[in-house]
């Protein structure tokens, strides 16, 4: 099966985030946290944007800073900016005339609105803070200043 790392690499690039709150960090610096390119993060960050759980400004010293204190941002949250399922399957038709297809999603498509509900509701109680604090607590044990990114 295929992996959807995007939300995996946006909880990255948040908590790095996170961790320097008084420090505008760029596109290119936060590309660099994740190995990718700065336009693949800017169209990331967008949707993230548009929702208020991060903000940018331009210029000289400009930059991505987290739109809200880490505490008041859910993982559900993230996940609908990013607009993305994170179950492994989709039920939305690609060939409506199929037979096959509509009896798989006939079957499985109250599973899949269940799964995404309860998925939901359990991110829903998990915070950018609870990340960053186990982030903190890792470095800790490696006797590493979490602020030495």
């Amino acid at each position: 099966m295929k992996r959807n790392s995007r939300l995996s690499s946006t909880l990255h690039i948040l908590v790095h985030m996170a961790e320097t709150p008084d420090r505008a960090l760029t596109s290119e610096q936060l590309a660099a946290f994740i190995h990718t390119n700065p336009v693949v993060v800017r169209r990331t960050i967008a949707g993230l944007r548009d929702a208020g759980i991060v903000t940018s400004s331009r210029g000289h010293g400009g930059g991505w800073l987290l739109g809200r204190a880490p505490e008041a941002i859910s993982l559900a949250e993230i996940s609908t900016a990013l607009g993305e399922t994170l179950l492994p399957f989709s039920t939305e038709p690609e060939s409506p005339g199929c037979l096959v297809e509509q009896a798989v999603i006939a079957v499985l498509d109250d599973f899949r609105v269940e799964a995404e509900k309860l998925l939901e509701q359990k991110l829903s109680h998990i915070t950018l803070a609870d990340l960053t604090a186990d982030f903190r607590r890792r470095y800790d044990l490696i006797g590493v200043s979490s602020h030495a990114l």
